[in-house]
């Protein structure tokens, strides 16, 4: 089959220079070559001259005609057939079609508020970390300069180590590092009982791929962090709620649950809690280690938030020595979320096995990412950027927590560290976020914390909001109804 030649379409042409002096010879021939499609001078089907034809018409060296080829090539505008050449792609949608018949607009439908809803509203590109439901500290708050002069040093001294896949249980050093960090927590843990992951949630995919099988029952507080809910279930578990007291797990609903279920796991945040703010009493951890030694099922615990907390605070993997513990942390909220740098710490016998789930899942974790958390640790900058945190943190906790109550709303704790107050609106919350929605404001409510998903007068708040009027302002109106 003969395919139209561009020839014809390039005699006499060339790329002239574009505005802007940044952009490369490369770019501007590839936009050139776009503009040249978009205006159907080069039709769908067409042949785009040989490299070295290209270059010789265009009078630039054949590797920018290879570069701007392979920049169209990426966007789907140009296809490279092996043997053959380059041509024009078909376009998806036929742009000189009749317009239909316009239709009267439709009123938005009102969101869906389930677990994704809020992890898609959260991720989105405008930023929302200064919203009543983010689950991140604003930009501003977090040391972009730290974390980029890491980058910049590990790209300097890294080189070629940096091409490989790594290492299973992660990158060494961090791990040495780790295990100093916990030390510091009173957890006893060598490096090779750490094996480091995609962040928390990572974490928590490989313990469910460990320890459930279809059928299993996994307990998780009530309310908790949302992401696990769906995970669990998606291995086939049962998801048990037991409540969540202002020191803790309710310890006598624990006990009596326990005689009518056979837990695999349970998952407990003793540590600033998602989304109360509050942490375990020394009491309750006790009591609840107890009856992990008595009904025989393991504790995973989730201290990602852990580090924004003042001073000694008490863990579960401090008092069992992972011996019934998996704890689980990482440095998505004190550092940045895009490094995805996270880390499960067990026994000896568990932390083998643990990194062969994630060799078998996902081959290993980005050591460039763990390099730079590596060496942020090792230069000790980590603790004054954390004593600066806890210090905005503070502040910011007050105001909003003043604010709110100024408002209306019942507060469940007063928390001493950390982002997050969990406070009643005396509405469904479900109905706020949807009002809030509507005005691109995000709000977390309370159902989606709870494994029940049932509607709920509570919500997570931010300690960031008080730095946005209009969420202030919205959350005042939403409280009188």
């Amino acid at each position: 089959m003969e395919h139209p030649s561009a020839d014809a379409a390039f005699a006499g042409g060339e790329a002239r220079p574009l505005p802007g002096a940044e952009r490369t010879l490369a770019e501007q021939l590839a936009v050139w070559l776009r503009r040249r499609i978009d205006e159907h001078a080069l039709k769908p089907g067409t042949r785009l001259p040989s490299i070295r034809r290209f270059a010789q018409q265009q009078r630039v060296s054949r590797s920018t005609v290879v570069e701007a080829y392979d920049r169209l090539i990426a966007t789907g505008e140009v296809e490279s057939r092996r043997g053959s050449g380059f041509y024009v792609r078909a376009r998806r949608t036929d742009h000189h079609r009749p317009a239909k018949a316009a239709r009267a607009p439709r009123a938005p439908a009102a969101p869906t508020l389930d677990v994704v809803w809020l992890l898609r509203s959260m991720l989105r590109q405008s930023p929302a970390s200064d919203h009543p439901g983010a689950g991140l500290l604003p930009p501003a708050w977090l040391d972009d300069q730290l974390v980029a002069a890491s980058v910049r040093a590990v790209g300097r001294s890294a080189g070629s180590a940096l091409l490989g896949y790594g290492v299973p249980e992660g990158y060494l050093p961090l791990r040495q590092q780790l295990s100093q960090k916990l030390a510091q927590a009173e957890i006893g843990v060598p490096p090779e009982q750490i094996v480091t992951t995609h962040g928390v949630t990572h974490g928590i995919d490989l313990v469910a791929r460990h320890f459930i099988a279809p059928g299993d029952t996994v307990f998780v507080e009530d309310p908790a962090w949302f992401v696990m809910f769906g995970r669990f279930a998606a291995f086939g578990a049962r998801v048990v709620g037991v409540p969540r007291g202002p020191d803790g797990p309710d310890t006598a609903v624990l006990a009596n649950l326990l005689t009518r279920h056979q837990p695999k796991l349970f998952v407990v945040g003793a540590v600033l809690h998602n989304p109360t703010g509050t942490s375990i009493s020394a009491a309750n951890a006790h009591r609840l280690l107890q009856l992990a030694d008595e009904y025989g099922f393991m504790i995973v615990e989730d201290d990602v938030y852990g580090d924004l907390h003042p001073g000694r605070a008490l863990r579960l993997a401090s008092l069992d020595q992972l011996r019934r513990v998996v704890y689980l942390g990482g440095f998505s909220k004190t550092l940045a979320a895009n490094l995805r740098v996270g880390f499960v710490a067990a026994s000896a016998e568990l932390a083998p096995r643990l990194a062969d789930l994630k060799m078998l899942t996902g081959l290993t974790t980005p050591e460039l990412t763990e390099r730079v958390v590596a060496r942020i640790l090792a230069e000790g900058r980590y603790r004054r950027h954390l004593d600066r945190l806890r210090g905005k943190l503070d502040a910011a906790r007050d105001r909003t927590a003043r604010a709110l109550e100024r408002m209306g709303a019942r507060l469940y704790a007063e928390p001493v560290a950390g982002i997050f107050l969990w406070a009643d609106f005396g509405r469904d919350s479900n109905a706020i976020a949807v009002e809030a929605s509507a005005q691109d404001i995000l709000c977390a409510p309370g159902s989606l914390f709870s494994p029940t998903q049932l509607p709920s007068t509570w919500m997570r708040i931010s300690a960031a909001t008080c730095l946005n009027p209009a969420a202030m302002k919205f959350l005042a109106r939403a409280i009188g109804g």
